[in-house]
């Protein structure tokens, strides 16, 4: 049987994405994707909280050079967008709903990738691991679910708004509305 060219599986791959829930998804070669290690410094500042108390998040998921590094050994991406639907703009449990959605999308795409023929795949997330209500970190405890667990685009030095652009995607979708990115990392065979 003849192998896919890289055009048709892009194709199919986002294909199957967005049949997985995506509102939009592209395959984008990692070499067009911004590094900034200057991210770490935003995590540094703990706006979200979780500095420190995630094992996915810095600085416990790594050396920032180290983890850009670790995308640079990839040959693809494939970046897919939720969009939700908020009442206003201080609509927090819409937020939560949508980042929900998100994240239980990005734990479906790991299935799909475990079915195919690649030679190694990363997937990164929206905001950080989503998976335990509290990290074992918190309790000093190892990881409950490692297999599972997301770390977040920004985590890994990725300027999650150009990432947008190269994909052709908005990264603010309107008003009332929350956008959140996930990647999926490969190297086909």
């Amino acid at each position: 049987m003849k192998k896919m060219s890289d055009e048709e599986y892009a194709r199919k791959l986002t294909e199957q994405v967005i049949a997985q829930g995506a509102d939009r998804a592209a395959v984008l070669a990692v070499s067009e994707i911004e590094l900034d290690a200057g991210f770490r410094s935003l995590c540094e500042s703990n706006a979200c909280g979780n500095y420190g108390r995630c094992w996915m998040c810095p600085p416990d998921a790594g050396d920032i050079e180290e983890l850009m590094e670790e995308i640079r050994t990839y040959e693809n991406a494939l970046v897919y967008q939720t969009i939700g639907l908020l009442e206003d703009s201080y609509d927090i449990e819409g937020m939560a709903a949508a980042a929900e959605k998100h994240n239980s999308l990005s734990q479906r795409l790991k299935g799909l990738f475990e079915e195919e023929d690649f030679t190694k795949v990363l997937h990164l997330g929206a905001g950080g691991c989503h998976l335990c209500p509290v990290c074992a970190k918190v309790d000093g405890l190892p990881c409950r679910r490692p297999e599972d667990a997301i770390s977040s685009l920004e985590t890994y030095g990725i300027n999650v708004s150009k990432l947008a652009a190269a994909c052709g995607m908005k990264y603010i979708n309107g008003q009332n509305t929350v956008t959140y990115f996930g990647a999926v990392f490969y190297f086909r065979k």
